[in-house]
């Protein structure tokens, strides 16, 4: 977003984007996406955009990578999930796209573990915990400093400056995902697992 004051422009930034210290923690997400991967690549074995794109997310969690360049690669792995048909696989497909996209804005880390939890739903649909259980795991072994940094987003459907705005991400079955996730950083019953 940008302001323009006395004929010049500064940008403002969104509270869903997140410092970029905070960025390299929560890229840390993409173990939720590849948790999910094999219902995508199931279905589409010889496509590794999705898996290129969790490996891009951890090598900028490293600091391999930089903010610029993963910005402009951020749409490959969403790209996936035009090209399969299953419930189940484009939902591991946006995962991933989610998670790549956490160097631009932080928020997308809450995207990639709620498209996580979605896919495992999808693929389970005689078992209605399934998305529960997901967002369970995930919350078992989010870190700590994850934990910290993702508990400055703001509520999604409040801030209409990122992807937590009132738009798709926020509606249906992910905005209720992404509401049982935020919720769920504060509460005492999911602990952070050691190591």
């Amino acid at each position: 977003m940008s302001v323009e004051t006395a004929g010049k422009i500064r940008l403002v930034a969104s509270p869903q984007t997140l410092s970029q210290a905070d960025r390299r923690i929560v890229a840390a997400a993409a173990h939720c996406p590849e948790r999910v991967l094999g219902l995508f690549e199931a279905e589409a074995a010889g496509d590794s955009r999705p898996r290129d794109a969790i490996a891009r997310t951890r090598a900028f969690a490293d600091g391999e990578l930089g903010v610029a360049e993963e910005i402009r690669r951020r749409f490959v792995g969403q790209a996936a999930a035009r090209d399969v048909r299953s419930d189940a696989a484009p939902a591991a497909a946006r995962a991933s796209g989610q998670a790549a996209a956490v160097p631009h804005m932080g928020a997308h880390a809450l995207g990639a573990a709620a498209y996580a939890a979605k896919a495992a739903g999808l693929a389970a649909p005689d078992r209605p915990e399934a998305i529960r259980d997901e967002i369970s795991w995930q919350l078992r072994y989010i870190s700590a400093a994850a934990r910290t940094a993702l508990r400055q987003l703001p509520p999604v459907g409040d801030n209409s400056s990122g992807p937590l705005g009132p738009g798709l991400l926020a509606s249906d079955l992910l905005g209720t995902i992404f509401r049982d996730l935020q919720a769920s950083l504060t509460d005492r019953d999911h602990p952070v697992l050691p190591g």
